[in-house]
């Protein structure tokens, strides 16, 4: 009667799955876009790491990444579209309305996320969402 009792307990716990983490093969420096050639897959399952070799391919990494150290996902990001004091179109379109202005990037960002930009003409620090081609829009 014990036997069956472990053997039910053996089959309801949950089965130990095989997770992969992604290492830095080497040194790579902070905003470089990472290849196929800069990671290496170990096997191990640590919280807030890649797993998947394309959740890294491709991205831009935001902080210096060591040798043999595993890749954060919050380390990194999509690769810059607009660089830090670079001259971007400012959008606003709401209702049919569409104002267009230059603004000056106070920092990096890459598509889709937020940054915030400095109009030229007024002086005021607006945020936006970057476009794919650079441009950042502004919502009220």
């Amino acid at each position: 009667m014990r036997g069956l009792a472990v053997l039910a307990i053996a089959l309801a716990a949950p089965a130990a799955t095989a997770a992969d983490v992604i290492l830095a093969a080497r040194t790579i420096p902070a905003n470089s876009v990472i290849a196929s050639q800069d990671i290496v897959v170990k096997p191990g399952d640590i919280a807030g790491v890649a797993a998947l070799p394309a959740d890294v391919i491709g991205k831009e990494t935001r902080v210096a990444v060591y040798a043999g150290r595993p890749l954060r996902l919050a380390d990194i990001g999509p690769p810059a579209v607009i660089e830090r004091n670079q001259i971007v179109p400012l959008i606003y379109e709401q209702a049919g309305l569409r104002i267009v202005a230059e603004g000056r990037s106070l920092s990096r960002a890459g598509a889709g996320e937020r940054v915030r930009v400095m109009n030229l003409s007024s002086r005021s620090t607006v945020t936006g969402r970057t476009g794919p081609d650079g441009r950042v829009f502004v919502s009220p």
